[in-house]
């Protein structure tokens, strides 16, 4: 068994009960019940004990939403796929079938000629650290992350901050057509199904994002 991170698309054909968002395995479900979900995540603690990393588990109401990844090893590793699948088995036996269409992931994107100037800026007003060489984490892992693009020059026509949406790759094409249908209009669909590029009635942009083309 190896300890390094699997590829993307490894990654995501080795839990096909999963979605692959931003570098972890995620699923959502809806257990009914507050005291049934509350037995869910008794159980997965206990599936997840012999496993050096814990997963990320947040529960509200009868959702339940889990992350798992090896941070340490850059993504998710072989010991993220088995405790994976053995979540999806306990999940079968409890009768539950996840919600992917629930699953977004959402990242702030700031434009930037110098990175390493604006970044301090950010970190100090959202309270948040520095997450590898162009990114800022909050802490908690609560609320969305922020990081930088590299400009060559000034974009004077566009805005230098957008929302980078990311979804399951079966979920894009329906998020993107509801989008549209909300009046927003395509940017550019070049680089799908890695990410298209939206605008709102005022230019205002959002990429909608996935795994896919990225290996």
């Amino acid at each position: 068994m190896t300890g390094s991170a699997l590829s993307r698309s490894a990654a995501q054909s080795a839990v096909p009960g999963w979605r692959l968002l931003l570098g972890a395995l995620h699923l959502h479900v809806d257990l009914d019940t507050f005291p049934a979900a509350l037995d869910f995540v008794t159980r997965v603690g206990k599936l997840a004990l012999p496993y050096s990393e814990p997963p990320s588990i947040d529960i509200r109401g009868s959702r339940v939403h889990l992350a798992l990844t090896t941070p340490s090893l850059g993504g998710v590793t072989e010991r993220d796929v088995l405790l994976a699948n053995e979540i999806s088995a306990l999940l079968v036996y409890l009768g539950h079938v996840p919600d992917h269409g629930r699953l977004t992931a959402v990242e702030i994107a700031v434009d930037a000629l110098d990175r390493t100037a604006v970044a301090p800026f950010w970190a100090a007003v959202l309270g948040y650290v520095a997450d590898g060489e162009a990114a800022l984490a909050d802490p908690s892992r609560l609320l969305p992350g922020v990081w930088f693009q590299q400009m060559d020059e000034p974009r004077p026509q566009r805005n230098r901050l957008h929302l980078d949406v990311t979804v399951p790759h079966d979920e894009a094409p329906r998020r993107v057509a509801a989008a549209l249908a909300a009046g927003g209009r395509l940017v550019s669909d070049d680089a799908a199904p890695a990410f298209w590029v939206l605008a709102d009635a005022e230019g205002n942009e959002a990429c909608v994002s996935t795994w896919q083309g990225r290996d």
